[in-house]
């Protein structure tokens, strides 16, 4: 044979019987391929753990848990005992989780992944009050007491809680007296809206403001009752000049606007029994408006909410506007201010009439001047008259 010949049939019977030791025993064991330790295409169970002691026996594969989008029906691990959820941290919320809960898809769940749409449509919606939307207004914080200087109160020659008794106290003292009994009476001479008093006069400058005021003032000493002191001159209001206190909105605001909150308009002072009502803003329509249903109720509310209180109306003069005779629509009794030596008689009587809604009428005869110590309670107590 030529050189050829020889070279083609030694490649031939290496073809046949060559290779290597491991392709030969893969070649027995009837495998088309060797399947060597760290051969990745081997099946787990097919490769032994060199580690092993006993690299016969068999392994069962661990499952692992998968947390992903589509693991449908994974068992959610719930801890045994309730308390230890808190000692736990909260699992981290993943990346498609906080884009689903932009979007609004589904509502995030207690221990990871997503709710459902059933649990979602479950979910309990925060209140209103804790999300901030809808809300109400908040209500406004209650005004401080506003301070009355009774220094200069008593120097403007009104009466005070702390003065010593004098002859205008004792003298108001009787005329609350009266008052005090009409308002609280039981049984038969009960009078309907007793508590609720209104304080005029014929024409302006005859004092009904200055009677009012120590009215109160003198009610307000009481140990058990209570004095709303309103003012009801719209056009000249001078109760809160008087007493030194800043006003603000008044019974016409309440009256000419339904959500005004009379509750809101209440004014508490210094002094603990008294509370004032202002008058409000003027208003073209102010008699109208005061004999209006709303009027009415408000008038019953707040003589009927406090057992306790009495309601004085400092209203304008009767001759001087119609405001009074439509407030003593309302009243129970009316205290009625006369200036001696200066009022007629034709003008009182006129002025009665034009109030006589209201049947119970007390005068009170102001600025008067006499001489003589028959008429000087003070000085029984060793004060002195004033």
């Amino acid at each position: 044979m030529d050189l050829i010949e020889r070279a083609e049939q030694k490649k031939k019977k290496e073809g046949e019987g060559g290779g290597s030791l491991v392709e030969r025993a893969a070649a027995k064991t009837g495998r088309s391929k060797a399947v060597g330790i760290g051969d990745p295409s081997a099946p787990r169970e097919a490769r032994p753990d060199p580690s092993s002691l006993n690299p016969k026996v068999e392994e069962k594969p661990v499952e692992k848990a998968f947390r992903g989008i589509g693991q449908p029906g994974a068992p959610r691990r719930e801890p045994a005992n309730p308390d230890d959820v808190a000692s736990k941290p909260a699992p981290k919320e993943s990346a498609f989780e906080k884009a689903a809960a932009k979007s609004g898809i589904g509502q995030p769940r207690s221990g990871g992944g997503l709710a459902s749409q059933s649990e979602a449509g479950r979910a309990v919606p925060k209140p209103l009050s804790d999300t901030g939307i809808g809300n109400k207004a908040p209500e406004a914080p209650k005004r401080p007491p506003e301070e009355i200087d009774l220094v200069s109160l008593r120097e403007a020659g009104y009466i005070t809680p702390d003065m010593p008794p004098n002859l205008m106290s004792e003298e108001f003292r009787i005329i609350k007296r009266t008052i005090l009994l009409n308002a609280f009476a039981k049984g038969d001479k009960k009078i309907p809206n007793g508590n609720v008093i209104l304080v005029t006069s014929s024409n302006p400058g005859e004092g009904k403001t200055f009677c009012a005021i120590n009215l109160a003032l003198s009610i307000a000493t009481e140990q058990d009752v209570t004095v709303l002191l309103v003012d009801a001159d719209f056009s000249k209001p001078e109760v809160l000049n008087r007493l030194g206190v800043s006003g603000g909105r008044g019974l016409m605001d309440v009256v000419a606007d339904d959500d005004i909150d009379l509750a809101s308009c209440l004014i508490r002072t210094s002094i603990p029994n008294l509370v004032l009502l202002p008058a409000g803003r003027q208003h073209n329509l102010t008699t109208e408006l005061l004999a209006s249903e709303r009027m009415e109720k408000m008038a019953r509310e707040i003589g009927t909410r406090y057992p306790d209180r009495i309601v004085i109306f400092d209203s304008p003069p009767v001759l001087a506007s119609s405001a009074a005779s439509v407030l003593a629509l309302y009243m129970g009794q009316t205290v009625f201010v006369i200036e001696a030596e200066k009022t007629t008689e034709p003008q009182i009587k006129e002025s009665l009439s034009m109030i006589s809604a209201c049947e119970n009428i007390n005068l009170i005869l102001n600025k008067t001047r006499y001489s003589g110590s028959n008429k000087k309670f003070a000085s029984y107590y060793g004060y002195g008259g004033r």
